[in-house]
């Protein structure tokens, strides 16, 4: 494994890196370049073209004037195309938010939903709370994540939310990120994958979408165990049961 050094990377990016975990060729290579770039930009560090450059080269192990142009055209096109990069929560915020979207989740399992929960945070408080109900409210569309936009939306006064996170125990379905996208959320954090009809990878991936105005960061797998849990013995118990 090899280290970073400077040259080709300044010092000061050497240390950004290392407060973001990244300290070798290797951990580079798997962030991947462009990536890393846009990480150290959401961290609030200054990034120019000519980092980037620095960064490919890092990874490759050769000086950024060895990079030619098609090089930095390539770089600066998966620039152009990459999704938003936002850093992830901290790990305590991300367990204490999962923990609502679960209790809400065990709420809807409780009258015969199945188990998924969401909140809506703002400014670390939660402004919008659901768990699915469309069987008990006949409204295909009352899924956890709209029930907790729509009332972190009546919360905020404007259905645009803008710096909020989505914390939801199942991957979102199409309609939820459409709605999700619509409302500029920052960040959906989700627990579960959905390989039937996830829409965050396991089947389409819709925030990753160029075409559409908005593109809101993803971070999948937070308490995935407990919230793939609940699902198993809510289904479990269906079929037992039918």
């Amino acid at each position: 494994m090899t280290a970073l050094s400077s040259p080709p990377l300044p010092p000061n990016t050497l240390s950004h890196l290392a407060a973001l975990g990244i300290t070798s060729r290797d951990a580079l290579r798997a962030q991947g370049v462009v990536h890393v770039f846009l990480l150290l930009k959401a961290a609030g560090h200054t990034v120019t073209q000519r980092l980037l450059f620095a960064l490919e080269a890092a990874a490759r192990g050769v000086h950024w004037q060895e990079l030619d142009d098609t090089d930095r055209a390539q770089l600066l096109r998966v620039l152009h195309d990459h999704p938003p990069v936002r850093l992830p929560p901290s790990a305590a915020e991300a367990a204490r938010f999962m923990a609502e979207a679960i209790g809400l989740a065990e709420a809807a399992a409780a009258q015969g939903e199945v188990p998924v929960g969401a909140v809506v945070v703002h400014e670390g408080s939660i402004i919008g709370r659901g768990f699915n109900r469309p069987v008990s409210s006949h409204d295909p569309s009352a899924h956890a994540e709209m029930v907790a936009l729509r009332e972190a939306a009546a919360a905020l006064g404007n259905y645009r939310l803008n710096g909020c996170d989505l914390y939801v125990t199942l991957e979102p379905c199409p309609m939820c990120g459409g709605a999700i996208l619509h409302s500029r959320l920052d960040r959906v954090i989700y627990g579960a994958t959905d390989p039937k009809i996830g829409a965050a990878g396991s089947v389409l991936n819709l925030f990753n979408e160029r075409a559409l105005n908005h593109q809101t960061a993803l971070f999948g797998g937070v308490e995935a165990e407990a919230c793939g849990r609940l699902l198993s013995e809510f289904f479990r118990q269906r079929r037992a049961a039918g």
